[in-house]
């Protein structure tokens, strides 16, 4: 069947079904065909948060989103142009995203009595009228696909299975998407398994050829690939290139990486992939509890080692005495905390931007440290090496304040070019034992004499002649590191490293505006995962004719050193988080400059429109 081909710019898929309906499986597969394709995107996965939710019930929907485009795009977008719901909990969960005239396919086969009465419909929605504003393509998608493997040497379970692989094939035919990385990887997987490997690709072919011989679809659409700047890319996750970040921060430093972590949503596929890396020197360690893998990430530190330590919230709360520590004895430490939904154990698969004055603030004592945030899942992999470059710098502690949204979400990677990466060699060295002359030694170590550029105290290694000298928690006294409960000592060891992290900010870039005709009376500034929505709603408030400029904080604590400067040259600043007004607190409180805030803490990113709306309504009362 000849049928039409219809050009588009951008569309917004998302598949849904059950924990257990491999949704994330399609919707990461389609993902990479659509990187390798050449178009921009960005993704958001939505996990639930129950590990065993009941089968076809709300709690159990899983859900992948992908927005993809022939331009570049922000933002994962804000409603679905087609909807995949394998049963009606995933049509009931995701409905209300979907606009009028939006596409809907779903598997009429799990559409049961029994299944709808575990989500509250009386009459099935794709029989009774209710879904006349859409338009529907109901499928047998369970019954054509064992249809399909009637012929295979498997199990009616496991050919029901492969209804994700029907539905990915017929989605690639309706997007015109490529299939050879589909197979490959198919083949990888299944490589043991070859009555598997081989339903599964006859899955995938039977939707494909569904599609193309149907007249439930008379329309094929085509999505050109967007045009990029010259480079190789990849498509990469927020944790992955944290991962990879951090890895070549340790060649660059010359530093052995080591990981000290203990599993925890969303934050356990740092651990999953360095673990992976022992040839580039990487040693990780996956600790029995919080406590120990901070304990020991600091251990390396001392032991003239990259010490890195992984987890979310409630990981920060275990691991906050420990970090006190290492901002006492003064010892780089890097902390990734990928935020999730609190209080508490709170939503783990959904997320936040709540540990924000946790990371600032949540230790005993006056023990400042560093805090950076990346803005896209791609810039996770900069913000390593920046964290980096300051901890070995300063000698000091620096969270890295990623989340869930940022660490499972995904868009194109340009890789860099390595001799492009910063040299963090030269941003440290270690301590040289005494020398000796004559018989005679020279003056005694002094482990807490200051470089008087960054007032960074010596990194001394364990082992190192003539640098033997105390460490722990207790108060030192300056220059000798001698235990001392003198208050004048106190106070002054307390000054010197504040000032030690409020020198950073003179080492670090100065806020950059967006600002393009300079009229503009309203900033709205961001930090972290707010980046692409705010970039978003700020196009379509430009587009309707309104004058906006708009910042992005990556530098948490200290701050750039212009920000001030920067909040006065407006009548209006509007900050956006995911909490209840944080950064909109250390605002107020450092620069007596009134912010707006704007806040929603759903466990998932704002929406464009929704956040052009809010820009529209404070310029209107500037």
């Amino acid at each position: 069947m000849t049928k039409q081909v219809q050009q588009l710019d951008r569309v917004i898929i998302r598949f849904a079904g059950d924990s257990g309906d491999g949704m994330q499986l399609a919707g990461d597969r389609f993902t990479q065909e659509t990187a390798s394709f050449g178009n921009d995107l960005s993704t958001l996965p939505n996990f639930p948060a129950e590990i065993r939710a009941p089968a076809g019930t709300l709690p159990g929907v899983s859900s992948f989103q992908l927005h993809f485009a022939d331009h570049d795009i922000l933002t994962p977008g804000d409603a679905p142009d087609v909807l995949v719901a394998m049963n009606p909990a995933a049509l009931k969960a995701n409905l209300a995203d979907v606009p009028r005239g939006a596409d809907i396919i779903a598997n009429t086969d799990e559409f049961t009595k029994r299944n709808l009465g575990k989500v509250g419909y009386e009459a099935n929605p794709l029989e009774d009228g209710s879904l006349e504003a859409y338009q529907v393509h109901a499928i047998p998608l369970t019954s054509v696909t064992v249809k399909a493997l009637e012929g295979f040497d498997i199990s009616r379970k496991d050919a029901e299975r492969a209804k994700n692989m029907f539905a990915l094939g017929l989605l690639s035919w309706l997007y015109n998407r490529p299939v050879d990385g589909t197979f490959r990887y198919l083949d990888s997987r299944f490589a043991a398994r070859p009555s598997i490997l081989a339903a599964n690709k006859a899955a995938f072919q039977a939707g494909w050829n569904y599609g193309e011989t149907t007249e439930a679809f008379s329309v094929q659409y085509e999505v050109k690939p967007a045009r990029l700047q010259p480079g190789t890319y990849r498509n990469i996750t927020g944790n992955l290139a944290l991962a990879y970040g951090l890895v070549a921060a340790s060649r660059r430093s010359g530093l052995p990486l080591f990981l000290g972590s203990y599993p925890i949503t969303p934050a356990s596929d740092i651990l999953h992939e360095l673990s992976k890396l022992k040839r580039f020197g990487v040693r990780t360690m996956q600790a029995e509890d919080e406590i120990s893998g901070v304990g020991a990430a600091l251990g390396a530190s001392f032991g003239g080692g990259l010490g890195v330590t992984s987890t979310s919230g409630p990981g920060m709360c275990l691991k906050a005495e420990t970090i006190g520590l290492a901002a006492s004895v003064e010892l780089p430490l890097v902390v990734c905390d990928i935020q999730r939904a609190g209080p508490s154990t709170g939503m783990p698969t959904k997320t936040e931007q709540a540990d924000l004055l946790m990371a600032m603030f949540g230790r005993n004592g006056e023990s400042p440290i560093a805090v950076v945030a990346p803005a896209t899942p791609a810039d996770c992999f900069d913000i390593a090496l920046e964290a980096v470059r300051i901890a070995v710098k300063y000698r000091t502690p620096v969270v890295i304040l990623s989340d869930g949204y940022l660490a499972n979400g995904s868009e194109p990677w340009r890789v860099p070019a390595v001799d492009g990466l910063p040299r963090l060699r030269d941003e440290f060295k270690f301590a040289s034992g005494n020398v000796v002359v004559d018989g005679a030694a020279g003056p005694a170590f002094q482990p807490f004499r200051r470089d008087p550029a960054t007032l960074a105290r010596p990194w001394a290694v364990p082992g190192t002649p003539g640098l033997e000298h105390r460490i722990g928690g207790i108060e030192k006294a300056d220059g000798s590191g001698n235990i001392s409960y003198d208050p004048d000592n106190h106070d002054a060891m307390v000054r010197l490293r504040q000032a030690k992290i409020d020198g950073i900010a003179a080492d670090i870039s100065p806020v950059v505006v967006d600002d393009p005709d300079g009229a503009a009376r309203v900033l709205v500034l961001g930090w972290g995962s707010t980046y692409g929505t705010i970039g978003a709603a700020v196009r379509r408030v430009r587009v309707a004719g309104g004058s906006i400029a708009q910042a992005h904080l990556r530098h948490l604590s200290p701050f750039p050193p212009n920000l001030g400067e920067v909040l006065r040259s407006y009548d209006k600043v509007l900050v956006p988080e995911i909490n209840l007004g944080q950064l909109a607190l250390l605002l107020r409180g450092r620069y007596l400059v009134d912010v707006v805030s704007y806040n929603r803490v759903r466990g998932l990113p704002f929406r464009a429109a929704e956040l052009a709306d809010v820009i529209q309504d404070v310029i209107a009362h500037v």
